[in-house]
């Protein structure tokens, strides 16, 4: 098992979350405002993450690209 030296941060926020997953914070906007909030609840001004939050959040974006590739493939 590797072991990293370094320590995860404990909060991270938007634009290191967007950059921790490899997108935009736009799109981590919109995947939150479909996840999230959703139900008539406005989106905070200023959102933290913990690594607990970004590893739901990936799961997100994965299911994301995967519907735009079975989009784009007409399947």
């Amino acid at each position: 098992m590797y072991i990293t030296k370094q320590s995860a941060k404990q909060l991270y926020n938007e634009r290191e979350a967007a950059e921790a997953l490899g997108i935009s914070t736009l799109l981590l906007y919109s995947i939150l405002d479909e996840h999230v909030f959703n139900q008539g609840t406005p989106r905070p001004e200023n959102i933290e993450f913990t690594a607990s939050d970004l590893l739901l959040v990936s799961y997100w974006v994965e299911t994301a690209t995967q519907q735009k590739l079975s989009a784009a493939s007409g399947s």
